[in-house]
């Protein structure tokens, strides 16, 4: 399904958004925009919104209707690069939320790969991420979710950034509209996909006393150092002081992987088009 937004309505309901709870924001998207999911790598913000999420669709000992009608289903980039904690966290996630309704998790991987093994041989390079990051993150992580938003027809999202998390995500609204895939022949070249981030205005510390509070499982790496924690390869632990993301590609000078920069996403889907046309030639 295709969702049109006026600037005017975007703005709109940006400013509504700003003096809203973050459950409030759920509840309203999930009545607002058909084919939502909620992407994440089961970083601390993305459990943050899969509990309230998962909170506003049971019902309660003082309502039998919940809030909302069902949970929104998940989209897990399995990069085949994530540490065993982060694996062992899927796991753990799936046991905590499994007295309810079953959480539904949508993996996606790397095309045509299954193991970190498999990604080495097929791109002939045991540190593609070294050797050419650009690529490896429209291998391991761009093409996935564009692959996982054409099978699954998604019309909006739900992400776990935050402002406070600083760079490009400084300035962020609660609710974007973004070019939907490139490579997506089914929708028009002018397609529009929506993006939500309920918790923008959050800081660490709130995320981090909600985690707390309801008892949510999250990444034990967290308790040794790490604040953000991504692909084993690209992530560090934090000293004091330091932002939430700079334990992210140290050194490298990025503050993304792709898949929330548009204008990347399409250069990455460009440069990979190119290659492999020149392949054939």
């Amino acid at each position: 399904p295709l969702i049109h937004l006026t600037p005017t309505h975007l703005d709109h309901l940006n400013a509504r958004f700003e003096t809203m709870e973050p459950q409030a924001i759920l509840q309203m998207c999930t009545l607002l925009f058909p084919n939502l999911y909620q992407t994440t790598a089961f970083g601390l913000t993305g459990l943050v919104i899969l509990d309230m999420l998962h909170k506003l669709a049971t019902p309660t000992s003082t309502s039998t209707s919940p809030a909302i009608p069902q949970q929104p289903e998940l989209i897990f980039l399995d990069t085949l690069h994530h540490f065993p904690e982060t694996y062992a966290l899927v796991d753990r996630i799936k046991k905590h939320y499994s007295s309810a309704a079953p959480l539904t998790i949508h993996t996606y991987k790397p095309q045509s790969c299954s193991t970190a093994a498999d990604f080495a041989a097929l791109h002939n390079s045991p540190d593609l991420w070294t050797t050419d990051p650009e690529r490896y993150d429209f291998l391991a992580k761009v093409e996935p979710q564009q692959r996982a938003e054409r099978d699954l027809d998604v019309a909006a999202v739900i992400t776990g950034r935050r402002r406070s998390q600083g760079g490009e995500r400084g300035a962020m609204p609660v609710l974007e509209v973004v070019p939907a895939d490139p490579a997506d022949t089914n929708k028009g070249s002018s397609s529009m996909m929506i993006k939500i981030n309920p918790l923008a205005r959050w800081t660490f510390e709130q995320v981090k006393t909600y985690i707390d509070e309801n008892g949510v499982p999250y990444n034990e790496l967290l308790d040794k150092g790490y604040r953000s924690v991504g692909d084993w390869h690209s992530t560090s632990p934090v000293k004091e002081g330091e932002g939430e993301r700079e334990g992210r590609w140290k050194g490298q000078g990025k503050t993304e992987c792709g898949i929330h920069n548009k204008k990347s996403r399409y250069a990455m889907f460009l440069a990979e088009m190119a290659r492999k046309e020149a392949e054939k030639a």
